[in-house]
């Protein structure tokens, strides 16, 4: 009986050593996703969406999700060229249950944004947003929030402020081409 539990135990312990020496690291990388064409299909089935026009360059989307509800919730989760996070969150939830949610419920109020217009650019929140509530936390994490209509806004991430208020200027209700 112990004889066979060595034998079970070495041929364990042989299949890990040849695994680890044949092992080649993987890469692995988040998936891009095409988040406008997401959009787009929304909008033809009847959503009304506030959404990014368009991203900074270099930056990419890596997962959309929308809910149709109720209550209806379009997450949006986005990596800047330095692998920082930037989450965007348009949804009929308070602020406060939003920044819990994806922030920190202890999070800190600062002064307030005002990301610069985006120039024209058609379907345009910036008018109806002009200013937005900052909110940090104890781990790096800022938050912009807004209230749009009867829903809120919230951009966050490990990003820059500055690279948040980048893309709170995109944000759009336009539909998309296509």
């Amino acid at each position: 009986m112990v004889g066979a539990l060595l034998v079970t135990l070495l041929v364990i312990l042989a299949f890990v050593g040849f695994r680890a020496c044949n092992r080649t690291n993987l890469s692995v990388s988040p998936d891009h996703v095409d988040y406008l064409a997401q959009i787009r299909d929304a909008q033809q089935a009847g959503a009304r969406l506030t959404y990014p026009a368009s991203l900074p360059s270099g930056w990419y989307a890596t997962q959309m999700t929308f809910d149709q509800g109720p209550p209806p919730e379009l997450v949006l989760s986005m990596l800047t060229p330095d692998d920082q996070y930037v989450g965007f969150v348009q949804s009929p939830k308070t602020p406060a249950e939003l920044l819990a949610r994806y922030v920190d419920a202890q999070a800190t109020a600062g002064p307030p944004a005002h990301p610069p217009g985006p120039g024209g650019q058609p379907g345009s929140i910036h008018q109806s947003v002009p200013s937005w509530d900052v909110w940090t936390d104890a781990g790096g994490d800022t938050a912009l929030v807004a209230r749009h209509g009867n829903d809120s806004l919230m951009v966050f991430g490990t990003a820059t402020r500055s690279q948040l208020e980048q893309l709170a200027s995109s944000l759009t209700t336009a539909q998309v081409k296509g």
